[in-house]
């Protein structure tokens, strides 16, 4: 593939990437298989399913993996950074907007519209993911083992992840038949892709490649931040943004939505970066830039190391917390691939592996779930107080500050999704349009 057209073709994916990881993967599975035919869809399926199986955003791992196909290591290396460099400098820009402008009365407006809007798309994300995973009672009740342990006894995010693969894996060995699902190749409409299915790739998986990628990935994953400690200190906001989010990259199995609980419990109950609320109001403004919705990591740092700025300007250190949780949040993405991929070509149809990932995809069902809980108690109700019954650990609002023009709303974008069908896009358009109608008509809207 000549290296300009692949850039060219990457760049115009990364401005259509709204709309999630579903969203973002329907774009490369038109644009790449179905429309230029560079990959074939069981190439495409497979590649798929290993970076589902890694933390981090699937979607920007799969323009990794293909541009690595189509172009080798250069070719990884755009098309993932192309894929997050339009969201990067967007939500730069919200953030900048947001801590300018967020207490007038439009902008407040504005996002009293699209915060009970990801309600509905969080709603959406959950019944996606249920439909395409959950196809047998024993998946159903692990998922509903992973939301019960997250909502009700704050069981860590990462040893849900954990137990969910075993339970996978001892499914497969004991239970074949609970994973059996069908092929998942798709339709194919005649013409050989460049990449053919059956194809391998040159690269053979050596130990002295996969030192290689190591050696170099975590020195450009680790200088930024060794940098930043040694000049600010280990006590301040943007070591621990650097550390925290360089661990979560490390944990964020199953995409945005499935890691953002345990996010928003760290950043706001811990660290105290910004509120429940403003979390809910980050997601909104993700939602309406390209690129991974992890993406809202950027706009939680950008407010934490604003308000909290130790010896720098406010907004150099915003700036400097937001790029670099940024940067500590995707480039493990690039090491997972470069590292991985040659080993993944020759792993195609790994029953242990896939067994691995359904398990996980399953729990994903009741992480999402518990996101959903987590952002329907903070939008629609003004306070919450906790209860703790022996393992049990509860928020629970108070029904009496319940929030009815947020209710109102979120009722209007679930029936603009799922009764009308409107694309994410419409449907925060509208719902940002009545949070502002509300304003004009003098209906309190903070």
């Amino acid at each position: 593939m000549p290296f300009g057209r692949a850039v060219r073709t990457w760049f115009q994916i990364s401005l259509q990437t709204f709309g999630g990881p579903a969203g973002q993967i329907a774009v490369m599975q038109r644009a790449l298989v179905e429309e230029k035919r560079w990959i074939g869809q069981q190439r495409f399926n497979h590649a798929l399913s290993y970076c589902m199986l890694l933390p981090g955003p699937e979607a920007q791992q799969l323009a990794i993996y293909i541009g690595w196909l189509l172009n080798g290591t250069r070719g990884g290396l755009v098309a993932g950074t192309l894929f997050v460099l339009p969201g990067v400098l967007a939500l730069l820009a919200l953030s900048v907007i947001y801590v300018a402008y967020g207490s007038t009365t439009a902008v407040t407006a504005l996002l009293a519209g699209l915060a009970p809007a990801v309600l509905a798309i969080v709603a959406q994300a959950v019944i996606r993911v249920a439909r395409r995973s959950l196809v047998h009672p024993a998946l159903i009740a692990l998922a509903v083992a992973a939301f019960v342990a997250l909502a009700f006894l704050a069981v860590p995010f990462p040893v849900v992840i954990a137990v969910a693969a075993l339970v996978g894996w001892l499914l497969h060995r004991c239970a074949p038949d609970v994973l059996r699902k069908g092929n998942g190749r798709g339709k194919e409409d005649g013409r050989t892709p460049l990449i053919p299915d059956d194809a391998l790739h040159h690269a053979q998986p050596t130990w002295r490649h996969a030192v290689k990628v190591l050696a170099v990935g975590l020195v450009v994953w680790g200088l930024p931040l060794a940098a930043v400690v040694a000049l600010t200190g280990t006590g301040s906001v943007f070591t621990a943004q650097g550390l925290f989010f360089s661990g979560t990259a490390l944990v964020t199995f199953g995409g945005a939505y499935a890691v953002l609980a345990f996010v928003a419990q760290r950043a706001v109950e811990t660290y105290g970066w910004l509120g429940p609320s403003e979390m809910v109001r980050g997601l909104a403004l993700a939602e309406t830039t390209p690129g991974p919705l992890i993406m809202v990591v950027q706009f939680v740092a950008f407010l934490g190391a604003y308000r909290d700025p130790g010896g720098l300007d406010p907004w150099a250190a915003a700036f400097l917390g937001a790029l670099l949780t940024t940067w500590v949040t995707f480039v493990p993405c690039f090491i997972f691939i470069f590292l991985g991929a040659p080993h993944v070509e020759r792993l195609r149809g790994n029953a242990a592996i896939s067994a691995a990932l359904t398990g996980i995809t399953a729990a994903v069902v009741g992480v999402i779930a518990n996101l959903a809980l987590y952002f329907a108690v903070h939008t629609l109700f003004a306070r919450t107080h906790a209860e703790s019954w022996g393992p049990i650990h509860l928020q629970v609002p108070e029904w009496g500050s319940v929030r009815f023009l947020a209710l109102g709303i979120a009722v209007a974008a679930l029936l603009a999704i799922f009764q009308l069908g409107w694309p994410v896009l419409r449907t925060l358009g509208a719902c940002a349009a009545l949070g502002l109608l509300a304003a004009l008509v003098g209906i309190p809207v903070s």
